[in-house]
């Protein structure tokens, strides 16, 4: 498998590894249309890939995902078409991460915002430095979280804690996150490649088909409750896109303002 086609995803193989980094250094990775078009393809591509077994999913420079570009979320609103468009890809972002057997290794530094935390969080491993920062600000947009973190922050810290995080928006730092459960394990930052590095080869090590047919036991029941969460989470993040209250909150970040919700 061939991945030439790819300009905001740098994807790299190294044995058996795939690397994908997330490559727009500039604007801290923030996800625009290309760049989510290309995570609702790469899933796919990457299970046909006959020559890797294993994933590492990573950001370029100083962050991992600041989340959605603001640009590219204000020239959406009002256009139904392409907001149907995205919350279309959304789920083929996760249907896409759920279905893929080959294990997904998630190395975080900074920022991991949005869809960003959710694409981390969908991950079977995340590392992360002690001071990334992980959070699902829809709600600070004036939107739902449809992107997957209504689905994944409760299976992975339960219910209340996923309330206190997603109702308000508030992040959550890389150590309290491992400690709480969120991730795999918190790594001094100069300890994290080789941590990473060391899993991949572990894992590359292991027998393949056993790995991959026990993620996709464990995912089974994911993917359950995926089914009854996501096309729900979705709706609610479309009718969402259409409010005011989305629109006024995009321009406020834009000039650095608190929102005013109106709320419509």
């Amino acid at each position: 498998m061939a991945f030439e086609n790819y300009e905001a995803l740098r994807i790299e193989r190294e044995e058996r590894v795939l690397r994908i980094t997330i490559d727009r250094p500039e604007a801290r990775n923030a996800i625009n249309a290309r760049l989510h078009w290309e995570f609702s393809k790469v899933w796919g591509d990457v299970a046909d890939d006959s020559e890797s077994d294993v994933v590492i999913l990573t950001g370029a420079g100083d962050a991992f995902c600041a989340g959605g570009d603001l640009s590219w979320l204000l020239a959406m609103h009002g256009k139904p078409a392409e907001q149907s468009e995205s919350i279309h890809n959304d789920r083929r972002i996760q249907n896409g991460m759920l279905d893929l057997e080959k294990p997904v290794i998630a190395r975080v530094k900074g920022p991991a915002v949005g869809l960003g935390c959710s694409l981390a969080l969908f991950c079977d491993f995340v590392y992360a430095t002690p001071d990334a920062r992980f959070a699902d600000p829809h709600v600070s947009v004036g939107l739902v979280a449809g992107d997957g973190g209504a689905l994944i922050w409760p299976q992975l810290i339960g219910y209340a804690r996923a309330r206190r995080y997603l109702l308000t928006g508030d992040p959550i730092t890389g150590a309290d996150a491992a400690a709480m459960g969120l991730i795999t394990e918190a790594v001094p930052a100069d300890e994290l490649d080789a941590t990473v590095d060391g899993m991949a080869k572990r894992l590359c090590e292991g027998a393949p088909h056993a790995i991959r047919w026990t993620k996709a036991s464990i995912n089974a029941g994911l993917k359950q409750v995926a089914n009854a969460v996501l096309d729900r989470a979705a709706g609610f993040e479309a009718m969402s896109q259409t409010l005011e209250d989305h629109r006024i909150a995009l321009e406020a970040f834009q000039k650095r303002e608190k929102p005013r919700f109106v709320g419509r």
